[in-house]
């Protein structure tokens, strides 16, 4: 074999013979392929009146417990510390008090606290399995659900009713079948609710607040449900898997009418909360991730 003699045809080969080498050395596998093994499990917003916090729930040590946040994720301040689950908190249109789901000794019951964390005081008694709160408008009463998961997967019958903070006066609302989520309309008029219907099917349903006069508002073969209505009492924000990637956030009209996708988000984005002004749409939405699932909390800002 003649050597070279051009040290340009030479230097060529070298970089092509260097390239290949490159090449070849990173091509080999890897030694291991790593797992995530921390997963972050923030979910379930709640506004405060002036919009400039939120309540929500975060797990720690395998609890859920409850915290505050300034809107934009900063000043995390932990509320609860016992060694009790807390779901669902809803913030009291007042300011004074949250609502939540307080899960200890095998029961979900509806209580209250203020927003410090301190005074709770639970409202419904304990033969009576309940969940999702939701605030009237005057701070006086709350609307809430029987559990409707006794039995996973198997869905059980709810009700919906509601609670007087001063009395605990409770009152039957919509009776029959399978009804959660329930939200009051700001006049206080009407409520919204999920409404499960045979084995695949949910869908948003409005009522007069004495839960006469049902309608379907959303009608598909989806499942669509976690109503929660706007400030100002003309749009309706609800979670739905219509779209064939996971579940996301719409809004839509009060009669059911030009359903928009908010956000176009991966893995399942449920439970939507109004930001007191109606700009702002917060949502938890949880991905998984390897052996486990991370859920965080997104704010969507609508158009003006």
């Amino acid at each position: 074999m003649r050597p070279i003699q051009n040290p340009l045809i030479f230097g060529l080969y070298l970089f092509i013979y260097a390239s290949f080498s490159f090449s070849a050395h990173s091509a080999e596998p890897p030694l291991a392929i790593p797992v995530q093994i921390t997963h972050a499990q923030n979910f379930d917003p709640s506004p405060s009146p002036d919009g400039k916090r939120l309540v929500y729930i975060s797990m720690v040590s395998g609890k859920e417990q409850l915290f505050t946040m300034n809107s934009d994720g900063s000043d995390s301040v932990q509320l609860t510390r016992d060694d009790a689950d807390h779901e669902d908190p809803a913030w009291s249109p007042d300011g004074t008090r949250i609502a939540f789901v307080l899960i200890a000794g095998g029961k979900n019951r509806i209580a209250v606290m203020r927003t410090d964390g301190s005074n709770v005081e639970v409202l419904t008694p304990p033969e009576q399995n309940t969940i999702h709160p939701n605030w009237s408008s005057d701070s006086k009463r709350i609307i809430y659900c029987t559990n409707d998961d006794l039995e996973p997967p198997k869905k059980n019958t709810a009700e919906i009713y509601s609670v007087e903070l001063a009395t605990k006066k409770m009152t039957p609302i919509i009776t029959g079948g399978i009804n959660t989520y329930g939200s009051w309309s700001p006049d206080m008029r009407q409520l919204v609710f999920r409404k499960i219907i045979g084995d695949e099917n949910s869908e948003v349903f409005l009522a007069n607040s004495d839960g006469s006069n049902l309608r379907n508002l959303t009608n598909n073969p989806f499942f669509d449900g976690w109503p929660a209505w706007s400030p100002d009492g003309k749009k309706i924000a609800f979670a739905s898997n219509r779209r064939g990637h996971g579940y996301q956030i719409f809004v839509m009209n009060v009669d059911g009418s030009n359903p928009r996708l908010v956000a176009n988000t991966e893995g399942r984005g449920t439970a939507p909360r109004w930001s007191p002004d109606g700009k702002v749409i917060y949502f938890p939405n949880c991905v998984e991730k390897d052996y486990g699932a991370d859920c965080e909390i997104l704010a969507a800002r609508l158009p003006p």
